[in-house]
């Protein structure tokens, strides 16, 4: 009967330990420490309707299974956008292997001008797996609201020169399609894989 009862607990701790560490294994894949803002549960992009470059119709089931990196901006821009991009694109290549678990996605802020053919070229300049999002100023509206991201057309000389104020932000979604990190547009290539590469 002793015997029975020390064989009992034995087995008893060998399972508590391994469940706890099991619950242990599991709560570090899911925690992380950003260096950017940390935005889990906030539900952003859950909206996200737009055309890519090659005119098909894009939501976020389209890009389950993958990490998700959203840039809102446009091609004309003169110095934040492509400062921003070039940055992503350099961040992807320390990604290394992993590059193929991540899509980037620059969504247009400025449909008028940024057609899919214009928007494809621009994207490609950075990297050839990246893609451009547009759409009529509807789904931009709806698609930048679900974001909460800020864009407002700026008045020029002319009705045709005319500029967009935007933010600079990356917003980051995780294989199911939530919204986990905000990161800097001007952060550095290492910190935005590091913040990806979490989420791998």
């Amino acid at each position: 009967m002793t015997r029975f009862s020390t064989t009992r607990r034995t087995l008893l701790k060998a399972t508590a330990l391994a469940l706890v560490a099991s619950g242990l294994v599991a709560c570090s894949k899911t925690e992380a420490n950003f260096q950017g803002s940390d935005i889990t549960g906030s539900n952003l992009g859950k909206d996200l309707a737009m055309v890519d470059h090659t005119g098909q119709p894009r939501t976020l089931a389209d890009f389950k299974g993958k990490v998700l990196v959203v840039f809102f901006g446009f091609t004309q821009c003169p110095d934040v956008c492509p400062t921003a991009m070039a940055q992503m694109a350099q961040a992807v290549e320390l990604l290394g292997e992993d590059a193929a678990k991540v899509q980037v996605a620059l969504v247009s802020v400025d449909p008028e001008r940024d057609t899919p053919e214009v928007l494809s070229a621009y994207v490609k300049a950075f990297n050839k797996d990246f893609i451009g999002l547009t759409g009529t100023p509807e789904q931009l509206a709806r698609t930048a609201k679900s974001f909460k991201a800020y864009y407002s057309k700026v008045a020029g000389p002319t009705p045709e020169d005319y500029t967009m104020e935007h933010g600079s932000s990356f917003y980051v979604l995780d294989q199911e399609g939530n919204a986990r990190v905000l990161i800097r547009g001007d952060a550095t290539a290492e910190a935005i894989a590091e913040d990806i590469r979490q989420l791998i």
